[in-house]
């Protein structure tokens, strides 16, 4: 794409709705220096410096919407403490609306902490809640889902394994996306893999492809393999493999396969790179572009966000800056 193609497509996206669907998380990062071995055990003693809060997992997708000046509708559920405080502020402070988050007083917001010194991570603490949202919870966001299909022109369904995407979750935002001929694009994990049938697009990376059908994938005649199968398996439009320092490769159902090089120039953090990856291709297919031309946006946006440190976003300026490439 030149420039000219990517500035009208940044310009039709502003104010664009795309809906996004899933477990929602809090990253801390805190940041520090190692000067010394600790005499208790051998590990590093980090002296801690100052400490930033991100959006992570589905809100992290809604967060890269928002950078591109979309308009995210994110439904995750938080519980009632301080971590879902702060997950509500980190909303507010980004300009989101959090109309559908929803509280359970009876789960552990996911609160994600990495440990960084000399821009290295040492050491990462999970608090979370991972059992399946259950009872009244399930229900109010059953019917919370169906507002924010309505209102999307793409659904993305961001799995992290944290419980929010359940089975009748996941069966209900397939049907009424069908129903509404809204597009669907899943980010899925393992166990729940085989109920995303019927999706628009898979952002599987090479590991979970692998994970996903039992290949192990060490030629692109392998990888090739994989695709099919889970194009037969989700019976899905495509199949967007994300490659790292490879690029990504796109299979189409009754296409031919599309192989992108990696736009990255220097790789410092592929944390929260998915991420990127399935809110550009989303974006993109919600403004009216085709598949590949929303694989290659991936792209050039992911090459973007692994680039830089920690949680990040890709800025409307930045994808402008790759035309030519």
């Amino acid at each position: 794409m030149d420039a000219s193609e990517i500035r009208a497509f940044l310009e039709r996206c502003r104010g664009t709705v795309v809906g996004v669907v899933g477990d929602v998380m809090i990253d801390r990062f805190v940041w520090g220096k190692v000067t010394r071995i600790s005499p208790e055990a051998p590990v590093p003693v980090v002296t801690i410096e100052r400490e930033d809060y991100h959006l992570g997992g589905a809100a992290n997708v809604a967060r890269n919407l928002a950078s591109l000046d979309a308009s995210p509708l994110l439904l995750g559920v938080v519980g009632e403490d301080e971590a879902g405080g702060a997950f509500r502020r980190a909303l507010g402070e980004l300009g989101l609306t959090a109309e559908a988050i929803l509280s359970d007083p009876s789960r552990r917001t996911t609160l994600k902490t990495r440990i960084i010194a000399h821009s290295q991570q040492v050491v990462r603490a999970d608090w979370e809640s991972t059992e399946d949202i259950a009872g009244d919870v399930e229900a109010r966001a059953l019917a919370t889902l169906e507002e924010v299909v309505r209102r999307s022109k793409v659904l993305v369904l961001s799995d992290y394994s944290k419980g929010t995407l359940t089975p009748k979750v996941i069966e209900r935002a397939i049907a009424s996306s069908r129903e509404r001929g809204v597009p669907v694009l899943v980010d899925p994990k393992v166990h729940r893999y085989r109920m995303y049938r019927g999706v628009t697009l898979v952002t599987p990376n090479l590991l979970e492809a692998a994970r996903f059908t039992g290949i192990e994938i060490r030629s692109g005649d392998d990888l090739e393999l994989a695709a099919g199968r889970i194009l037969d398996e989700l019976d899905c439009e495509a199949v967007l493999v994300t490659r790292g320092e490879q690029g990504m490769s796109l299979y189409e159902r009754g296409g031919p396969a599309l192989h992108i090089a990696a736009a990255a120039r220097e790789v410092y953090d592929v944390t929260g790179a998915g991420d990127t990856v399935i809110a550009t291709a989303a974006l993109a297919l919600a403004c009216g572009e085709g598949l590949a031309r929303a694989a290659e946006l991936s792209n050039r946006a992911a090459g973007i966000v692994v680039g830089k440190l920690g949680t990040a976003t890709v800025l409307p300026e930045e994808i402008l800056s790759t035309a030519g490439r």
